[in-house]
């Protein structure tokens, strides 16, 4: 069976499939482009399944906001060569933009169906949805890093929107684990001091002030794993701590996170 030009450029414009599994899957169809579209998506999923086995270390992390929404996705991919590709980048954001009208269960559930669908099918390597969420706040502030493989989201409670987009990104810059001493596990901080007993017993410090530099040194992992404590990237005289104070008593981060590749 011939099969028209225009008709293989139609399905591979609505599909982003190679030409010839273009022409192949209209012969197989009878030239209806319907047929032919799920012909594709069916070899597009046979394809996804073999392909998931391979590493996705690559990918590109997108942000979309509304007022006082933001939604962060990172979609993951084999190579640097196909996350600096316009198709990736322009699903990674179409893919944010939807998180944020369609709500978590909703968008899950048609997002693993697009992937193995119409992305994979159209771009050719392994694709996977890596982290998302959806975040809201009185002030929210957002950060997405130039290479796009960081970002992060901080929902305030009061203060301006350029305090929320600085702590943003601290966040993305410093990775803090916590927001105070006190949401640090009891378990990690038992560890700790196991591990600063330790030293200091093979440094040969006197017994009788462990106690006061093993404190010292979990100071300084408070400021490493702790938001508030931590030193400010854009002041290293200041600590978030104090740029919250400064901001006015009622100013408190209600919830954060970081989205890196």
């Amino acid at each position: 069976m011939s099969i028209d030009l225009k008709t293989i450029s139609q399905l591979r414009e609505m599909t982003g499939a190679g030409i010839g599994d273009c022409k192949h899957a209209l012969e197989e169809a009878g030239s209806d482009l319907n047929k032919a579209v799920e012909i594709l998506r069916k070899k597009g999923e046979i394809k996804a399944a073999k392909k998931s086995e391979r590493a996705a270390n690559e990918g590109l992390v997108a942000i979309a906001e509304d007022g006082q929404r933001a939604a962060v996705v990172v979609l993951n991919c084999e190579t640097d060569f196909v996350a600096k590709n316009e198709d990736f980048i322009r699903a990674v954001q179409d893919l944010a933009e939807q998180l944020l009208n369609l709500g978590l269960a909703e968008f899950k559930q048609k997002v693993d169906q697009k992937i193995k669908n119409e992305l994979v099918v159209k771009i050719g390597e392994n694709i996977q949805l890596g982290d998302f969420g959806i975040f809201a706040g009185e002030v929210l502030g957002s950060y997405l890093h130039a290479n796009r493989r960081v970002a992060a989201v901080a929902s305030l409670s009061g203060g301006s929107q350029e305090l929320a987009n600085d702590i943003a990104m601290q966040i993305a810059a410093m990775a803090p684990k916590y927001l105070k001493p006190e949401d640090v596990p009891a378990a990690d901080l038992d560890k700790e001091r196991e591990i600063y007993r330790e030293q200091l017993k093979n440094e040969g410090k006197p017994e009788n002030i462990w106690d006061k530099i093993i404190q010292g040194k979990l100071n300084k992992y408070y400021e490493d794993v702790c938001l508030l404590n931590q030193i400010f990237i854009k002041d290293d005289k200041k600590k978030i701590s104090d740029l919250l104070a400064a901001a006015g008593s009622d100013v408190m981060i209600k919830n954060f996170k970081r989205f890196s590749i």
